[in-house]
């Protein structure tokens, strides 16, 4: 079983970059973050059309998630709890019928950036985290396979990153920010990359700006969370590089993890 997640910075934009990486890798399930789009604008009679569910939890412009899934979805949850007066489309959750019986449960998360420091952005960021925690300490309860992906707007470690010094000042690299990520992990998470790839210069984003790409100047910011019963189920993961060399990129390049069912 394939899980993967993307921000495509835009479905609009990328969709056809989303519909050539679903014929491409064959997911079982993509998860999709920064839409940028509310529920109706979606393509999703195209993707069903590629044999993909569709559950989509947008926001006009800004934010917004989603899951396609090849196989039935339920219990499906937009929004993470405790958001009262929270708009921002930034969780999704279904569960997932696997194939071969049982189910996984999978969430495709767009956490917030954070910056610039000094404003409110930043607190929102952290209290967005601890929800987060919240959250996945209850789902862990429940003793499922259970993957949260997505672009985490974290990077966890000086090895994520191409020049740690220049991302000092950034929300991304806080103390606070990498704290709180192994906050997550210390609830017996696992993380799926790092499980399998322990080298530097793993990256998943690289920016529009100043030649990142070509310098090869880039950061790790999209993960995939297994919980114990996903995580001994883990074969593979991959970062599909290659995606950000296609015409008109995302700046974020889709990861996956393969599991043994």
């Amino acid at each position: 079983m394939l899980i993967a997640t993307w921000n495509v910075n835009s479905i609009k934009q990328r969709h056809d970059h989303v519909i050539r990486f679903l014929e491409e890798a064959k997911p079982d399930v993509l998860c999709l973050q920064e839409l940028k789009c509310q529920d109706d604008a979606f393509p999703a009679d195209e993707i069903r059309r590629l044999g993909y569910e569709v559950a989509v939890h947008g926001q006009k412009a800004f934010n917004g998630v989603a899951l396609l899934s090849r196989h039935p979805l339920s219990d499906i949850r937009r929004g993470l709890p405790e958001g009262e007066g929270d708009d921002h489309a930034r969780y999704i959750e279904a569960l997932v019928a696997r194939p071969e019986g049982g189910v996984m449960r999978v969430a495709s998360i767009y956490l917030p950036n954070g910056n610039p420091l000094g404003t409110p952005k930043f607190p929102y960021k952290l209290a967005w985290m601890e929800r987060l925690r919240r959250h996945a300490e209850a789902l862990l309860e429940r003793e499922e396979p259970l993957v949260l992906a997505g672009d985490y707007n974290v990077i966890p470690d000086a090895r994520d990153c191409t020049d740690p010094a220049a991302w000092l000042g950034d929300a991304l690299f806080q103390p606070e920010t990498r704290g709180a990520f192994r906050s997550l992990l210390a609830l017996g998470l696992t993380e799926a990359v790092r499980a399998c790839d322990d080298r530097a210069g793993l990256y998943t984003f690289w920016d529009y700006q100043a030649g990142a790409w070509q310098r090869n100047n880039g950061i790790r910011i999209d993960h995939l969370l297994l919980s114990p019963q996903a995580a001994d189920r883990l074969a593979a993961t991959e970062i599909h590089k290659h995606t950000r060399g296609w015409e008109k990129p995302s700046d974020h390049v889709p990861v996956s993890a393969r599991f043994a069912f």
